[in-house]
């Protein structure tokens, strides 16, 4: 018998885990960029393509390794960001991502922050790499979604080195 007692999703939760939105890898994407580990259980890659004249996301997709919580949240972000600029999409916060599920348990309101710190991660990285031009309103320092997802990964590469695994 286990004593394991099983968490209240939302039905968007659970509408989006058994059939997510935008899933799967996007060969044409303009940037890529993943948070997480899969040494954690919990991992999200961000294929953005931008409309780069008007900086706006004009399709989006993802993958995800991880529970129904991190599924849903990154399907959930590739809605929520469709036809936005890289501006209005940066502002999303994982808060807005669990309200726009419908609440998420609180022992997974970090899979909202990895999904942010992904999303995050792929719009600095276009900045950074691809247009090498960073806009004003696109911050010098980490976010706190950022490092979250960071500080996520650090984590995995010491218990993978203490447990011997490979990540």
């Amino acid at each position: 018998m286990s004593s394991r007692i099983p968490l209240p999703y939302s039905q968007r939760v659970i509408e989006l885990f058994k059939n997510p939105v935008n899933l799967g890898k996007m060969d044409d994407a303009t940037v890529f960029a993943q948070a997480g580990s899969p040494a954690c259980g919990d991992m999200i890659a961000f294929y953005l393509k931008i409309d780069e004249k008007n900086e706006k996301i004009i399709k989006s997709s993802f993958e995800s390794f991880g529970c129904a919580s991190n599924i849903a949240a990154a399907s959930e972000v590739t809605i929520m960001i469709h036809n936005k600029t890289l501006k209005e999409a940066w502002n999303i916060s994982w808060k807005d991502v669990s309200d726009a599920l419908g609440g998420l348990p609180k022992i997974k309101n970090h899979c909202g922050t990895l999904a942010v710190g992904a999303l995050q991660r792929a719009i600095r990285k276009y900045y950074t790499t691809i247009k090498k031009e960073i806009p004003d309103w696109l911050p010098k320092e980490y976010t706190k979604d950022e490092k979250h997802a960071m500080e996520e990964e650090e984590l995995a590469k010491k218990l993978a080195k203490k447990y011997n695994l490979s990540v």
